[in-house]
């Protein structure tokens, strides 16, 4: 079993997450040292299902993000479905009706990324800006290997967009560029959370299309939108995301052509209006993503 301090030392190397191999080893390290060595599970006192873990001495005490337990899974379950997971991706239309894989699909990539995020948790407050990059990064990093196991031509790059009637450019960072012979046929970000991000994806599809005068479609990922709450010992989880926002977005500018969670809020699964625009990943993995092609 890794000591913490090996499993923290690994997880600020971004380079050791080098393919979808590495990233299922590491997860089972992670899931492995909680299973025996944390100090406490705390239950969040407004949503059951959440809990975070505390670390002990080694981990100076301090407590994870909000980890949501119907998602993630146990040591054992994890084993189990990694020996399938790369197999599963090379043919995710065969799973595409079966309700308990895409589930089990949600889960996997839910419990790899939290292990990240949980494992980075553990490192000193004055690292904190660190562990927000490199958590981002490696989720970024984590998706765009799942969708190029799947079969497609992916680019992660800045784009130089012509403004007409002007000689300077519009410069855009894509997480992930779908393409087909070479030509963009989607554009995809990649981010754990919404919070202070939604607003720019709806405004760079706007700005994008408008400029490049194309309907490229603009599809959003994320991980969850909770965040810890409240004070020892009443830890609660708070939501981030925004829902007027969303909405006010989704009318009044442009609605994106996707977005997708692991975790999702309990309101994206009874607002009519949410359920119609925001589902879980698994739709984007074994239905949507191939009206793309």
């Amino acid at each position: 079993m890794k000591t913490l301090w090996e499993i923290m030392s690994w997880v600020t190397q971004k380079e050791r997450f080098d393919n979808i191999n590495d990233y299922i080893d590491f997860s089972k390290y992670y899931l492995e040292f909680i299973a025996k060595e944390l100090q406490a599970q705390i239950v969040a006192q407004n949503e059951n299902n959440y809990r975070f873990f505390q670390y002990r001495r080694d981990g100076e005490y301090n407590i994870t993000r909000p980890v949501n337990m119907n998602l993630f899974l146990t040591q054992e379950k994890y084993e189990i479905f990694a020996d399938q997971f790369q197999n599963v991706l090379s043919d995710l239309k065969s799973i595409s009706g079966n309700e308990q894989e895409r589930n089990h699909l949600n889960q996997f990539i839910y419990t790899t990324q939290q292990s990240i995020g949980c494992a980075l948790d553990a490192l000193p407050a004055t690292r904190a800006n660190v562990a927000r990059k490199v958590n981002g990064d490696l989720f970024e990093r984590l998706i765009q290997l799942i969708i190029e196991k799947m079969g497609f031509a992916i680019d992660s790059e800045t784009l130089d967009v012509q403004i007409p009637d002007s000689k300077e450019c519009m410069r855009y960072q894509n997480d992930i560029e779908l393409k087909k012979n070479g030509e963009i046929i989607a554009i995809g970000s990649v981010k754990t959370s919404s919070k202070d991000r939604i607003d720019k994806i709806f405004l760079d599809k706007l700005m994008y299309n408008r400029l490049t005068q194309t309907e490229t479609p603009h599809f959003a990922i994320f991980l969850h939108d909770v965040q810890r709450a409240g004070r020892e010992p009443e830890y609660k989880v708070g939501t981030t995301f925004l829902t007027g926002h969303f909405k006010a977005y989704t009318v009044g500018l442009n609605p994106l052509d996707g977005v997708y969670y692991c975790d999702l809020r309990p309101i994206m699964k009874i607002d009519a209006f949410l359920k119609e625009h925001i589902k879980s990943l698994d739709c984007l993995l074994c239905e949507d993503i191939w009206k793309f092609k």
